[in-house]
């Protein structure tokens, strides 16, 4: 089953889960602030998409940390602000994508 990471109060992912429901297409969400994955988790989407597509490099996030916060390993950085993510991520089997938009999100779930 294809999982929906974000933030509950995030318009875009509340648009995804809008579009997925009404396409009908089967989703657990989980609330990245509630449920935030482990480092190995985090590891796996990095390997998968690459830093660029998963840390939100423009929000209000990374703005608010300073120098020696931004040059962490994005591993641990991620872990302990998961908010910093690009959302929506979407994973399916081993697949990941992370943003988009509603025909990103729409291909992303039926590719099988």
């Amino acid at each position: 089953m294809m999982k929906l990471y974000g933030l509950n109060n995030c318009d875009s992912c509340r648009k995804a889960r809008a579009v997925l429901t009404r396409h009908g297409v089967d989703y657990v969400f989980v609330d990245l602030s509630r449920q935030p994955p482990d480092a190995a988790t985090i590891g796996e989407w990095l390997d998968s998409v690459g830093e660029d597509a998963l840390v939100n490099r423009r929000s209000r996030s990374w703005r608010e940390l300073d120098d020696s916060a931004r040059q962490r390993a994005a591993v641990e950085l991620l872990a302990e602000h998961p908010k910093l993510m690009k959302r929506p991520i979407l994973v399916r089997d081993t697949a990941v994508m992370c943003g988009g938009g509603e025909q990103d999100w729409l291909a992303f779930a039926t590719d099988n």
